[in-house]
Formats: structure tokens, sequence, C-alpha cells
């Protein structure tokens, strides 16, 4: 990783070729065997399965600002490959209300007034906390496009959206939820977060899409290109697509698995399904590393799905 980002500082994951092309399995690590099973179900589908017919060529997509300083992120947007909409992680462990705003604030003006600010709180919130920071980012961003995530319950997500006029996105009440739908039921959210891992794959996203009722975010699971593939081709495939998506993530790796890496051009992402390139395969993995993902491997694949 370029900046430190969820936590972490290096992303894993293996590749996977089947008849339909090359697919991705990279469940985090803290991520156990029974909570990884969709990440491995959706590689499985991704590598057999032909991905469903698109009905747009290019999908828009935001620049992801990490929990960085002033500075930083507007280097970021500056450098965002024309995107218009940035995502903004904020509440991130040791700092302030004051470091998400001055980080808003400075994303907000490399931005300009045209563009647009949603920001990412990774469930780090509880309710009364939401509140008093949507007000204060609110301001900083000139108004936010929405909020991912705010807190950790349906149930706080829904007192925090009538709590305040910013739109509530639900990432982690839908994806590493045992009933998706719930937001939905509860009135907890005004948009819908899908990712194609953690949800089994493009097909079971798609269900998701058509049953929940709310506008679609596609995002990435910081993914390479070739998890991007997924995650472009799902959005590619929904009807409508109101928002741009969280799929330009491959800015934050320092390197990817194929030659023309899916970066932003003019803020949109082409729709296509990329190969590692010939020098990546021709790589060894470490061998400890290669004994780890194995052994997690045949832990994930003993989950019955």
């Amino acid at each position: 990783m370029r900046t430190r980002f969820r936590g972490i500082t290096v992303r894993e994951g293996l590749l996977l070729q089947g008849p339909a092309g090359w697919a991705e399995f990279s469940p985090f690590w803290d991520y156990d065997a029974p909570e990884s099973r969709p990440w491995y179900d959706a590689a499985l589908a991704g590598a057999s399965t032909v991905w469903p017919t698109p009905v747009r060529d290019v999908v828009p997509v935001n620049c992801t600002v990490p929990a960085v300083g002033p500075e930083a992120a507007t280097r970021i947007v500056t450098a965002g490959h024309g995107c218009r909409t940035a995502k903004v992680k904020v509440a991130e462990p040791g700092q302030s209300l004051a470091d998400d705003e001055a980080r808003v604030a400075a994303v907000r003006d490399a931005l300009g007034p045209g563009g647009k600010v949603r920001v990412d709180a990774n469930g780090a919130w509880s309710v009364a906390e939401a509140i008093t920071a949507l007000g204060v980012l609110d301001r900083a961003a000139g108004g936010l496009e929405y909020v991912e995530q705010p807190c950790r319950t349906v149930e706080e997500l829904a007192e925090v959206r009538r709590a305040t006029t910013v739109p509530v996105a639900a990432d982690e009440s839908i994806r590493r939820a045992e009933d998706p739908y719930r937001v939905a039921q509860l009135d907890a959210a005004d948009i819908a977060v899908l990712k194609v891992q953690p949800l089994g794959g493009v097909t079971a996203c798609l269900e998701i899409a058509e049953r929940i009722g709310l506008p679609v975010v596609v995002s990435s699971a910081l993914e390479s290109s070739i998890g991007i593939a997924a995650g472009v081709a799902l959005a590619a495939a929904l009807p409508e697509l109101p928002y741009a998506c969280g799929l330009g993530t491959v800015t934050l790796l320092e390197r990817d698995v194929v030659a023309e890496p899916l970066v932003p051009r003019d803020g949109v992402l082409p729709v296509g399904r990329p190969e590692p390139s010939a020098a990546f395969l021709a790589e060894e993995p470490p061998p400890d590393l290669s004994v780890r993902w194995a052994s997690r491997l045949s832990d994930v694949r003993a989950v019955v799905s």
C-alpha cells in the first residue's frame, strides 16, 4: 500500500484462472474461514462464469483519500485522474474530529465547488458522535454527498438517518450481515454499497441490488485490477448507476498484477477483463506466503457455502 489503509500496509491474495478468465480471492486476514467463504465463491464464479451484458461502456468512480493530513489529501485529489467525487476516510483511531474536518476541507478546496465529497467512518462512531461529526463535516464539505457506515449496527444507522440531513450509505451492514436486506426494512440507509467478493460474486450482487430497493454504489475491497474488473462488471450491468463508484483504489497500491492497471482516466474506468502480466506470473512468491495461503484456502474450502 502507498499509505496505511484500513489498518494495513501490505495487500495479499490469490488469483484463480478458469474457463471464463482470471478472478481474485483476497479476504482480509481478520476474516475467519466462514466469513471468507463468499469471497471464495465469488472467485470461483468469476473464473467460471461469463459476466452479465453491460449496459454502459465506462463506470464513473471516486478517488479515495485515506486518513492523511490536509496536504497529502490535496495531492491525492489533485492527482485523482479526473475524478470529480472523493471519498474521505474519517474516524481513524488516534485521530480527532478536527483532523477529519481539516482533511475534508482540504478535499473540498482541491475539488472545487462542482466536486462531490463523501465520507466513510467504517462504523467507528456512536450515534451521538456521528450526529456531532456530521454537522462539522457537512459544513467543511460545503454539503456532503453522503456518509458511509457511520455506526456499526443497523439500528444505529436508522437513528443517525433520522437525526441528520446527510444521506446514509450502508456497507458493513450489508456485506457483513446475516440479513443484507435489514437496512431497507428498518429504513436505515439511503444507499446500498455492494462489494463483489464479500457478497459472493457479480450475479449475487445483482440479485441483492434488485431486491434491496436502494440506489447502489459498487465499491472495491482493495483488490488488484483483476478484482476491480469484477466490480466494474457489476456496475456496468446495473440498470441505474446514480453515483460514482468506489472502484478507483488501484492507485492505493504501489504495484499491480497486470501490465496496464485499472486506473481512472477522466474519472471513469473501462469495462473489460484484464489478465495478469507475464512478468507477474513468472514471479515466485515467498515460500511462507504460499504456505499460509494454501492453508487458508484449504480451511475456506472446507466451509459449506
